[in-house]
């Protein structure tokens, strides 16, 4: 897909994106700090702007995905073959859908986004894989598993894997991301599970904090760097897996922590 196929995303009235390549899109600044090539000048230019201010990004946005490879790989090889993926963002292998069918090969899963670019990826996966790609916002739950569950592709009767990899830090603290949550989890059987990353402030003083929220000013989202004892809240009405709510780097693996700025945090928990 040439440059001039793609478009960002600017928010249009219904949350949903536009297409605007001057806009920054969360879902292709992520790509450019994975080392993908699905993404504008803007995105590259706000990227390298995350970068000045956090120059291990890159290191840290290759932990989240390694985290969610084992989060996932967890719960598909416990039994789960259903999985929800909010803001999934652009396929980068290996994604949800092939580690979920390493373990699970009749597994189904169902790729939420509001970036055009997103979903034009994860709709050229469905002939191939049976995926399922939806357009839809973060932010409107209800929205979300309405036409999740119109599509017949996930049965809520039966345990599903919820997926929020790095996008809550993208909610307002207006816009409540525990009721978010909440809203999300009631919709779900027992048995199921919520596989949470997250950016959060950590012990950064505010001048750390404007400086990273004022790279996603103008993008598709802004960033909200909440804090951990937020976080912690947030999830206190479920059972976390161990080893409960810690950073990228140590939920179920020994690597290495990447200083800088705030504690990119990541949990797995039990609904119901």
């Amino acid at each position: 897909m040439s440059e001039a196929d793609r478009g960002s995303a600017g928010r249009d009235g219904d949350g949903t994106m536009g297409f605007d390549p001057s806009v920054p899109s969360t879902a292709r600044v992520y790509d450019y700090l994975l080392g993908g090539k699905d993404n504008f000048a803007a995105d590259r230019a706000a990227a390298e702007g995350l970068l000045a201010v956090q120059p291990m990004a890159r290191d840290i946005a290759q932990a989240n995905r390694r985290f969610m490879v084992r989060a996932v790989g967890m719960l598909a090889e416990s039994g789960i073959r259903q999985f929800v993926d909010v803001g999934a963002g652009i396929p980068t292998s290996p994604n949800v859908h092939e580690i979920v069918r390493g373990h699970q090969p009749d597994a189904r899963i169902v790729y939420v986004d509001n970036d055009p670019v997103v979903l034009a990826h994860t709709r050229a996966l469905r002939a191939e894989t049976g995926v399922t790609a939806l357009e839809g916002d973060l932010r409107r739950p209800k929205e979300v598993l309405d036409r999740v569950e119109a599509t017949g592709a996930i049965d809520f009767s039966q345990p599903v894997g919820l997926l929020l990899i790095s996008v809550m830090h993208f909610v307002r603290r207006e816009e409540d991301p525990a009721a978010v949550i909440r809203a999300y989890t009631e919709r779900l059987a027992p048995g199921s599970h919520l596989v949470m990353s997250i950016a959060s402030s950590g012990d950064m003083v505010q001048e750390e904090i404007d400086r990273a929220e004022a790279v996603y000013a103008n993008a598709s989202s802004p960033l909200v760097m909440h804090t951990p004892a937020s976080v912690a809240d947030w999830l206190a009405p479920y059972s976390l897996v161990e080893p409960g709510l810690v950073t990228y780097f140590k939920w179920r693996a020994d690597e290495n922590e990447v200083g800088g700025l705030g504690s990119p945090l990541a949990a797995v928990a039990r609904v119901g």
